[in-house]
């Protein structure tokens, strides 16, 4: 769990004259008789409102192979400087975590899921990034040789049921206080440059499909829980065409530190809608 501020200073300037020894009547009077009034003491601004921020997912909320910031945090610099609030991030963010799995910590007993709850429920802006590693059987399957073209559709159905658990649960921890967003995925495997060395023909388009076919659920998903979307697609992909390699760090499979900018710059054109 990565925590951290940010935020604005807010700066009172305050002008103070002072004299040593007794005033002096004034020397022009008002015209009213009335006595002179002085000028009522500046009020210091009021501090500015502090958004907390968490983030919940597998290792691209972590920021696993970046090396940087993971994008939560930055995701809560951009809004700071956007908005002008202090914003406290806190990344749950957990590597090889899954939908089902972080279901059953939102709803666990031990210390850890205590703690994860406790997170969640002083949330005012929670970022999810989940189901990626629900569907590593899939791929598993495609490198053995018996991944059909539907394979994949089971583990793709499982977590949109998962996800949807996270979600109820985050509505339940936060009264439906919060607000959620809800990413999409570039792929849910490895690609660009990596994946072409060590995967056999057709693993791009396969991983794709099935990429599109998660996203999809994902979509339903947050439609659901009427969740803000925040497409990582089109950022990383364009229509699918172009190499996303640039944006990857060494492994293929996660954000480099321009893929996770691009991710933190994303999430806030998501929340602002602009």
């Amino acid at each position: 769990m990565r925590t951290s501020w940010t935020g604005r200073a807010v700066v009172t300037a305050v002008l103070l004259t002072a004299a040593c020894g007794t005033v002096p009547p004034t020397s022009n009077p008002s015209p009213t008789g009335s006595p002179p009034v002085s000028p009522s003491p500046s009020r210091p601004s009021s501090p500015p409102t502090t958004l907390h921020v968490v983030g919940l997912g597998d290792s691209v909320t972590s920021g696993e192979h970046c090396a940087c910031d993971d994008y939560v945090t930055g995701f809560g610099h951009l809004l700071a400087s956007r908005s002008g609030a202090k914003v406290h991030t806190t990344d749950d963010g957990e590597s090889g975590s899954t939908s089902d799995g972080l279901a059953d910590e939102l709803t666990g007993h031990d210390a850890d899921d205590r703690h994860l709850q406790a997170d969640v429920a002083d949330a005012d802006v929670v970022v999810v990034t989940m189901g990626a590693n629900d569907l590593s059987p899939a791929l598993s399957a495609w490198r053995s040789g018996s991944c059909g073209p539907a394979c994949y559709d089971p583990e793709v159905t499982q977590m949109r049921s998962d996800l949807g658990r996270v979600l109820d649960r985050v509505a339940t921890l936060t009264a439906g206080r919060a607000r959620v967003l809800v990413t999409t995925y570039w792929n849910v495997f490895t690609d660009g440059d990596v994946a072409r060395r060590a995967e056999r023909a057709g693993y791009l388009t396969w991983s794709d499909t099935v990429t599109r076919r998660a996203n999809a659920a994902i979509t339903q998903v947050a439609d659901a829980h009427a969740a803000t979307l925040v497409d990582l697609y089109a950022p990383f992909k364009g229509d699918g065409s172009a190499d996303p390699t640039r944006l990857l760090a060494a492994d293929g499979d996660h954000p480099d530190r321009a893929g996770t900018a691009l991710i933190s710059r994303t999430v806030l054109a998501a929340y602002t809608g602009s």
